[in-house]
């Protein structure tokens, strides 16, 4: 079974999950492409990866189907359920079998899957919002948290910056197209501020914790465990948003392979499931196979663990008013170039079935 020891990088979300790649090097070069580079070409990679889901449907029965699954982030079921060696176990019966990658954010994750690279993963708001608006090739089959907790605001700890408003004019890093992207629009807005007030400077996690441990940054949107770590080290403190931003993250399935495969995608979601039961169930252990795989400590992965909301479930109707909500507020700040309906791209029957 292929393992991957992760990297701060690769530590990034299903809390997160926005987010923010590792799959190749030419797709962490990209990983700050969000919406315009990911419609480039996307006509004709959507007809790549669609030929390339056919070619594997049509193979005979006797050969196995390849399975690409993509882990974004980490610190989520799914490392767990490698580690234990579930998901191989469960998918050989279905005479599949995985071929693994990750990512620490959404963009360069989508890039891949019009490649036709990944069959199932999952995505934080911002690279779903523009992967539905570019109609690209996926299904959302899941919510794994409403993510009400998911993102937060950091400034140095000696920064006099208090409050929101006190962002105007200052350089933040984040990494655009993803869940802190959608976040710091919305945050912004609700202070009376626009994203063209604030600097934003592009960067992938690792890259911005480099950044802001050097002084290069005023503030910088970020997710767990980076936020966790970074205040238990007293480098930064949290500004308070002020409102309560739901930041869905959801599963996805490639729609080719959805059609063609919908066994092995309600099996995946059921391994998913069980790797969440056990992690729960089992928190030390858990935290032991991330702190191998991960070097942060133990006492700060058990923190971010003990915090999580993730979860499994079809999508609700609060998901789905947070998720349309952020496609407008992207339409209007010139993000996404045309009106989305991001509940035409969610089916729930997949969920529904792996839960029974």
């Amino acid at each position: 079974m292929k393992r991957f020891t992760l990297s701060w990088a690769a530590i990034v979300l299903v809390f997160a999950l926005v987010l923010a790649g590792c799959g190749t090097s030419n797709e962490a070069a990209n990983a700050g492409g969000s919406a315009n580079a990911q419609a480039s070409g996307g006509e004709t990679e959507k007809a790549a990866a669609g030929n390339a889901t056919d070619d594997d449907a049509a193979k005979p029965s006797g050969e196995k189907a390849k399975v690409n699954i993509a882990i974004n982030g980490g610190l989520n079921p799914l490392i767990i359920a490698q580690e234990k060696g579930w998901l191989d176990e469960a998918f050989g019966k279905l005479n599949a079998e995985i071929s693994w990658s990750k990512f620490t954010s959404g963009p360069p994750l989508l890039e891949s899957l019009v490649a036709g690279r990944v069959d199932l993963s999952f995505l934080g708001d911002g690279a779903a919002i523009t992967g539905v608006s570019n109609k690209l090739p996926f299904r959302v089959v899941g919510l794994i948290t409403e993510g009400e907790r998911l993102n937060t605001v950091l400034v140095p700890a000696a920064s006099e910056i208090a409050k929101i408003e006190d962002l105007k004019g200052k350089t933040v890093g984040l990494a655009k197209g993803t869940t802190s992207h959608v976040y710091l629009i919305k945050v912004l807005t609700a202070h009376g501020l626009k994203q063209e007030d604030v600097k934003l400077i592009n960067l992938q996690f690792d890259d911005a914790q480099a950044a802001f441990e050097a002084g290069k940054l005023d503030a910088w949107v970020s997710i767990d465990p980076y936020v966790s770590m970074n205040a238990a080290q007293k480098k930064a403190k949290a500004l308070d948003a002020g409102i309560a931003v739901q930041a869905p993250v959801s599963m996805i399935a490639h729609t080719d392979f959805a059609k063609n495969h919908p066994e092995i995608v309600v099996e995946y979601l059921k391994q998913y499931k069980q790797a969440l039961d056990w992690q729960y169930a089992n928190l030390d252990e858990a935290v032991a196979i991330y702190e191998k795989l991960t070097k942060i400590p133990a006492p700060i992965l058990k923190q971010v663990l003990e915090n999580s909301q993730t979860g499994l479930s079809a999508y609700t109707q609060k998901a789905l008013d947070a998720q349309q909500a952020s496609a407008d507020i992207l339409l209007e700040n010139k993000f996404l170039k045309q009106p989305t309906t991001f509940k035409d791209a969610v089916d729930d029957s997949f969920v529904n079935e792996a839960l029974q």
